[in-house]
């Protein structure tokens, strides 16, 4: 078997079921099933496409984003899935580190499209949405569709996904997931959000990255769920979708959360379909989670990474969702511990680094045994972040490692101090990043962004942050921004905030 399999058996159970809702066109088990088979025939003998071959796809949300995953699986091929939030210089990096042989794009990004004859001029170009010059389009490719569209070997043990991180330093890092990973990854989604086949979930979130595409939106379809997919996130068609159109789960991240919440019809609009909202961040700030309980709507947290499919530590539907500030238990399928810098698990209460095993893990870092060995030791994934656990075994995350501050011998970890800058009325977002000090060694110095016709000043601030946390830690500067700069997944780019120092 291989991963497109699960769609297969779907369309046999449930063959006129709806699979997928995109653009005013439906697909239904069936539908889907058809244009995976013909997409990866059509890859194969059109394009050469064969076991272990890379196919990129630099594109927003679209079904046949979904429709060349399964067929990608069904050939052992791999795709890499390109942020289309990146320059072209950096796209063009990932398309030669990775030596993809094909690459479908959208006419929106097609600008890539140019310079590739000159950078990577063996790379096949496929239009999704257009045919470009001396190509052919999704639809010819499905058209052309020939012969056999399965290869040799080819098993759920194969890898699927190379997915880039941000890099914060230095170049990208290609993440390798298998097959397996994004079965076990769908069943530890069933297991949080207690998903059924009668579910509609909502994608709203960019799946390039794997929280878009596999906290919900794959697991769904592997469990023979209905998925309606936007091309991308908006307030006023997310509002109207969940009134018109009733799915029972969503996926958002803080910033999108905050662009709800705000929204001038936001109380009026009928969201009763809902069951749940997950939400996946280091730092979801807790009047964003209690807005949405004041609507009646459970507010369920995932984390993890690129490099852990990413589903690895969640709080559940149905569970106890008490300690808002918490991101969770380890999942049903994989372990979570947090350790010391010698990899010695640390008591209960002590801050230390999150490391993660189990099948839903990398596979290896593309071309760079290095990161590989570094970021995997005995078997255990070693995220980069710094968490602590309460008695109870539940996960809190502190920081990335290189986020912290050591001011004075003390370490600072900005995600503390962001959490209480939150719980200022004013305040709609805060960074805090290190900032050299001829003393201390460092200080912490807080951007904020306001709510629109609110406004406070740095002594304000400073006092109510000394009410709640040690001296120390309290931010020697406050900087007043328009906006923060953010990842995909809408987590803050601290880098970037330390880069402008």
């Amino acid at each position: 078997m291989d991963l497109s399999d699960l769609i297969d058996r779907n369309a046999t159970f449930t063959p006129d079921k709806a699979a997928i809702h995109f653009d005013g066109r439906t697909l239904s088990f069936a539908d889907f099933h058809s244009r995976i088979a013909d997409t990866a025939r059509g890859l194969k003998t059109e394009l050469g496409v064969g076991r272990g071959d890379r196919v990129a796809i630099l594109a927003a949300n679209h079904s046949d984003y979904l429709v060349l995953l399964y067929a990608c699986a069904r050939l052992g091929a791999m795709l890499v899935t390109l942020n289309w939030r990146l320059a072209v210089p950096e796209q063009l990096y990932i398309l030669s580190d990775s030596g993809a042989k094909v690459l479908v794009v959208d006419r929106e990004f097609s600008a890539v499209v140019a310079q590739l004859a000159t950078a990577l001029p063996d790379i096949k170009v496929v239009g999704l949405d257009f045919t470009p010059d001396r190509a052919m389009s999704f639809d010819d490719l499905v058209a052309a569709a020939s012969g056999d569209g399965r290869n040799p070997h080819t098993d759920t043990s194969n890898p699927l996904l190379l997915v880039y991180t941000s890099g914060t330093t230095g170049r990208p890092k290609g993440a390798v997931l298998r097959q397996e990973a994004l079965i076990w990854n769908a069943a530890m989604s069933h297991h949080l959000h207690d998903m059924r086949s009668d579910d509609h979930i909502l994608t709203v979130l960019p799946m390039f990255h794997v929280g878009g595409l596999n906290i919900q939106t794959t697991p769904a379809l592997q469990l023979g769920a209905t998925v309606t997919v936007h091309n991308r996130f908006t307030p006023d068609a997310m509002l109207k979708t969940l009134a018109e159109d009733r799915p029972t789960l969503v996926l958002m991240v803080p910033a999108v959360m905050q662009a709800v919440l705000t929204h001038p019809q936001w109380d009026d609009t009928d969201v009763s379909s809902l069951r749940a909202v997950s939400t996946g961040s280091a730092l979801v700030p807790v009047p964003l989670i209690e807005g949405f309980e004041r609507r009646g709507l459970p507010v369920l947290q995932v984390y993890g990474s690129t490099e852990t499919g990413p589903v690895s530590v969640y709080t559940r539907f149905g569970g106890d969702l008490a300690r808002k500030t918490s991101t969770g238990l380890p999942g049903l399928y994989c372990e979570a511990k947090i350790v010391d810098d010698h990899g010695q698990e640390v008591p209960h209460g002590t801050a230390g680094e999150v490391v993660i095993r189990g099948p839903n893990v990398l596979y290896e870092y593309w071309g760079n045994a290095q990161a590989t060995a570094e970021a995997l030791r005995d078997g255990w994934y070693y995220t980069g972040d710094v968490g602590t656990r309460d008695d109870d075994g539940y996960f809190y995350i502190h920081d990335r490692k290189k986020n912290m501050i050591i001011s004075g011998g003390e370490n600072i970890y900005p995600a503390e101090v962001e959490r209480v800058l939150h719980d200022h009325p004013c305040v709609a977002e805060a960074a805090v990043i290190g900032k050299a000090d001829p003393k201390w060694q460092e200080v912490p110095v807080a951007y904020i962004v306001c709510h629109k016709d609110k406004s406070t000043d740095a002594d304000e601030l400073r006092g109510f942050v000394a009410a709640h946390l040690a001296k120390f830690k309290i931010p020697r500067e406050f900087v007043f921004v328009d906006t923060l700069p953010r990842t995909a997944l809408g987590k803050v780019q601290h880098f970037m905030l330390r880069e402008q120092q």
